[in-house]
C-alpha cells in the first residue's frame, strides 16, 4: 500500500444496520472499482485505500455476509472477501477518515457516537453513499434488502454501485488535493 504524500492511506469505512447486505456490499464493490481506477502516478486507487464495513449494531456479530447479497454481487462479477459482520465502535471515528452510513437512520445513530467521543481526537467525516450519485435526486437512503427477495437485492446492488462510482471520483479528488502539483486524477476503466 502506497501512502499520500508522506500520510497514511486514505481509510473508509461503510455502515449499514447488522453489516450483512448493504455495508458488505458497498466494501466490496468499492474495493473493485478502486482496484480499477489508475491514477496518473501510475498506481491504482486501491492502493491508497483501506476499506471495510460494520453494523449499528452486533445482531449478526460474526456471521458471513447474507447469501442472498453475496449471490447478487457474485452474479456482477464480485468477489466476497470473506467478510464477517461486526459492529461500528466510537473509537473507529479517530481511525477512519471518511464514514458511509447506508441510510440516515445510521447517520444519526453515528452522529450519536461521535457526540459521545466528543473531545477524542480526530473525527471521521461523516456522510451517506447515495448523495455520491448525481441521478439520485433526493433519495438519499439505499433501502434494506434483507426483507425482500433477490430483486430487492439486485436493485440494492445497483444503487450502491452507482454511488460508489461518484464516491470513486470525490476520493480520486481528495488524494489530489493531497498530492499537489502531481497529475492525480484518475480513470475508471468501461467496466465500472
Amino acid at each position: 500500500m502506497t501512502t499520500v504524500g508522506g500520510a497514511l492511506p486514505l481509510r473508509v469505512c461503510f455502515v449499514c444496520t447488522g453489516n450483512i447486505c448493504r455495508s458488505p456490499m458497498a466494501d466490496v464493490v468499492l474495493r473493485a472499482m478502486a482496484a480499477r481506477t489508475a491514477l496518473g502516478d501510475g498506481t491504482a486507487l486501491g492502493n491508497h485505500l483501506v476499506v471495510d464495513s460494520a453494523g449499528t449494531g452486533n445482531w449478526h456479530a460474526g456471521e458471513p455476509m447474507d447469501p442472498r447479497a453475496a449471490a447478487a454481487l457474485a452474479a456482477a462479477g464480485y468477489a466476497d472477501h470473506g467478510h464477517r459482520a461486526r459492529a461500528f465502535e466510537a473509537a473507529w471515528f479517530g481511525e477512519r477518515d471518511l464514514v458511509v452510513a447506508m441510510a440516515r437512520t445510521h447517520q444519526q445513530t453515528l452522529a450519536g457516537l461521535a457526540r459521545h467521543r466528543a473531545g477524542g481526537g480526530h473525527r471521521a467525516e461523516l456522510v451517506l453513499l447515495r448523495p455520491f450519485d448525481p441521478r439520485a435526486g433526493g433519495s438519499v437512503d439505499v433501502p434494506d434488502p434483507y426483507y425482500g427477495d433477490a430483486a430487492h437485492f439486485d436493485e440494492c446492488l445497483a444503487m450502491i454501485e452507482a454511488g460508489c462510482r461518484g464516491l470513486v471520483d470525490d476520493l480520486v479528488a481528495r488524494l489530489a488535493a493531497a498530492q499537489p502539483g502531481e497529475a492525480s486524477k484518475g480513470t475508471r476503466d468501461s467496466a465500472s
